[in-house]
């Protein structure tokens, strides 16, 4: 993994959360990705379970909400990649209706492990509420 490498599955992450495409998101990681939102979870545990959860569809815990269309947008990239482990900064913005204003920003740090394919096989997501969301 190097630097342009690590760059292009973060805008498919990007891509895949805009889309929710399941064969996107399940692009993006091993078959036995262990995923967490926070650093305190148990992983989510396998590729069919993540996307389970990126689609609000687990019944479990552990589901994400599923974000309306038009109401956020992100951008990362990363600012190490040591052999197959990259961390990445980045924001998130979301807004109440689309196209309306910014209603809260995060700045966000993902911790990865990648495979020898290129995908993601262990992911922490790290991320703090701006005080003000401009």
């Amino acid at each position: 993994m190097d630097k342009e490498a690590a760059q292009g599955w973060l805008d498919r992450y990007v891509a895949a959360w805009l889309s929710y495409e399941p064969s996107e998101i399940a692009g993006l990681f091993s078959h036995d990705v262990a995923y967490r939102y926070h650093p305190y979870d148990e992983p989510i545990l396998g590729r069919d379970a993540v996307v389970a959860s990126w689609l609000g569809e687990s019944g479990a815990d552990d589901s994400s909400t599923r974000d309306e269309p038009g109401t956020y947008e992100a951008e990362y990239s990363p600012v190490a990649v040591d052999g197959a482990t990259v961390v990445a900064t980045g924001t998130s913005r979301y807004r109440a209706l689309p196209g309306g204003p910014v209603v809260r920003t995060y700045e966000n740090c993902f911790v990865m492990r990648f495979d020898g394919e290129g995908r993601c096989r262990e992911f922490t997501e790290y991320y703090l509420r701006r005080p003000e969301h401009g």
